[in-house]
């Protein structure tokens, strides 16, 4: 055998033994393994990146042990946190921490997150999306439409910061048919597992409609049915201070009671996302008789990080001093994280 070719027999086999020596395995409670790496786990399903089957969400229930080579955060609560070294394989329904002390076995039902470490704050978790919409139309007429959506969401501890802001833009052979922009705040401060209290901020201009600004600040209590790898929905019910200016002028302030809903799953493997998220409300006293923001929307994962989307939204402020009812159509590119 060459000198050339017993080197490169062995470089394989360092890989080899390297790459196996990194792989994350679960064990499932029928008796099958899987390699891979362990991404993230928050809820009820543990998210493996394979080299043969692409993001895997695996139900919590069926596994049996796991182990890892590299650090992981594990949370055994809100707030109780353990940096792990590595995961060492235990006996079915256990695994154990290994963080350079005295190895520590805890049950799999104990442990409600496992996810990388991050450089400040540990458990911060930060996911979100640009969608783009553009349309431009020559001809007899001309049009050209502009559609902008950001949504970001922050989570570390028992806090969750959410953040929206949409432009949306029609001319029509020159002439501004649609000019309008908004941007809301909402910090959630989560009481247990699933009850949440939210506090939100939200800016509304149109120069176009007769609804010219809306401006709300608002409290109240939320519950989260569930937020994991598949998805999220929860609830929120919002007593609210809101402020109208009209294009003529015109101003009314008033106390409102809304629900607020925000929706989103995953179906086919994690490629198609159905997502909606809305508000609706009626004030206690004013000229509105109640108001309607809500989007409903179709996004497909054409890679990791792109997309493509289609989506619905509807405006309505009825029996104010200027009354609004407005739809948007978009379909357009995305970018998520």
């Amino acid at each position: 055998m060459s000198r050339s070719t017993s080197l490169s027999l062995l470089g394989l086999s360092i890989a080899l033994c390297s790459s196996a020596s990194f792989a994350d395995t679960v064990w499932l409670k029928n008796g099958d393994r899987l390699t891979g790496t362990i991404r993230v786990f928050d809820g009820s399903r543990l998210l493996l990146q394979t080299d043969y089957g692409g993001s895997i969400p695996l139900d919590w229930k069926k596994i049996a042990t796991l182990e890892s080579d590299h650090e992981l955060l594990v949370k055994l609560g809100p707030l109780e946190g353990e940096r792990a070294k590595s995961l060492l394989a235990a006996e079915p329904g256990k695994v154990t921490l290994a963080n350079g002390e005295a190895p520590k076995t805890v049950e799999l039902a104990q442990i409600e997150q496992i996810m990388k470490p991050k450089p400040l704050v540990e458990d911060f978790v930060w996911k979100g999306n640009v969608d783009l919409g553009l349309d431009y139309k020559r001809g007899e007429r001309d049009s050209d439409d502009y559609d902008v959506d950001i949504k970001t969401q922050a989570r570390h501890g028992r806090w969750r910061h959410n953040a929206l802001a949409d432009y949306n833009r029609e001319l029509k052979d020159g002439v501004v048919s649609t000019d309008n922009w908004s941007a809301e705040y909402a910090l959630d401060r989560f009481l247990n597992e699933k009850l949440f209290w939210q506090g939100r901020f939200e800016y509304k201009r149109d120069r176009v409609e007769e609804v010219e600004r809306q401006r709300t600040i608002g409290t109240g209590p939320g519950y989260q049915f569930w937020d994991d790898e598949l998805g999220a929905f929860s609830v929120a019910t919002l007593a609210n201070r809101s402020d109208y200016r009209y294009s003529n002028g015109e101003q009314d302030r008033f106390y409102a009671l809304s629900v607020k809903w925000d929706y989103n799953r995953y179906l086919v493997g994690k490629t198609v996302q159905l997502f909606s998220v809305g508000e609706v409300g009626r004030p206690l006293n004013g000229a509105a008789e109640y108001s309607l923001d809500a989007e409903v929307g179709l996004r497909y994962k054409v890679t990791d990080w792109a997309s493509l989307n289609m989506k619905a939204e509807k405006d309505i402020v009825s029996g104010a001093e200027g009354d609004l009812d407005e739809t948007r159509y978009t379909l357009g590119f995305g970018v998520g994280w």
